[in-house]
Formats: structure tokens, C-alpha cells, sequence
């Protein structure tokens, strides 16, 4: 129950920000009304509602490569010298 609560959490929350950022356009088109009952002495009479339209509209997002020259930097690596100290013995303790 736990993990499907997170998820719709979310869900919700990347909608929100995509509609911030303008990648997602949300707009209503048409209004909802809501079906007409009324009562007369033969019945009940209904008119029928009408849902809402919205018209979506989504960003892009473009993905390619392109050739790129790095300076990448040059390593070198010297022996040491014949000269240097012997390394410390471990004390065995």
C-alpha cells in the first residue's frame, strides 16, 4: 500500500513540474456540464451531460551527439630514484 501511495505521490509531483517548466500545456476546450434530471408525474425525465474536452500540448526534447575535441592532460610517471630510503619496517606487536 506504502509503495503504491509513493508512486502516485510521484506521478503527481512530475506532472506538476512538467506543467511548470512548460514542457506539458494543459488547456480546456469545452466545459463539463452535468446531466439535467427532472420529475414530472409520468417519470423521471434526464437531459444528458456533457464531458470536458482539453487540448494537450507537449514539449520536445531533442537528443543527438556531436564530434567534440577534449584536451585531455598528459600523465607521467618516474621511477624513483636509486637512492631513496627503505620503507619503515612494520613493528610486530
Amino acid at each position: 500500500m506504502r509503495t503504491i501511495l509513493f508512486v502516485l505521490i510521484v506521478v503527481v509531483l512530475a506532472v506538476i513540474v512538467a506543467v511548470v517548466t512548460g514542457l506539458l500545456d494543459i488547456n480546456q476546450v469545452r466545459p463539463a456540464r452535468a446531466p439535467q434530471v427532472s420529475t414530472t408525474t409520468n417519470g423521471v425525465v434526464t437531459k444528458g451531460g456533457q464531458a470536458p474536452s482539453f487540448d494537450v500540448e507537449t514539449g520536445s526534447i531533442k537528443v543527438g551527439t556531436a564530434a567534440r575535441t577534449v584536451k585531455v592532460p598528459t600523465v607521467s610517471v618516474d621511477k624513483p630514484a636509486e637512492n631513496q630510503a627503505a620503507p619503515a619496517p612494520a613493528n610486530a606487536e
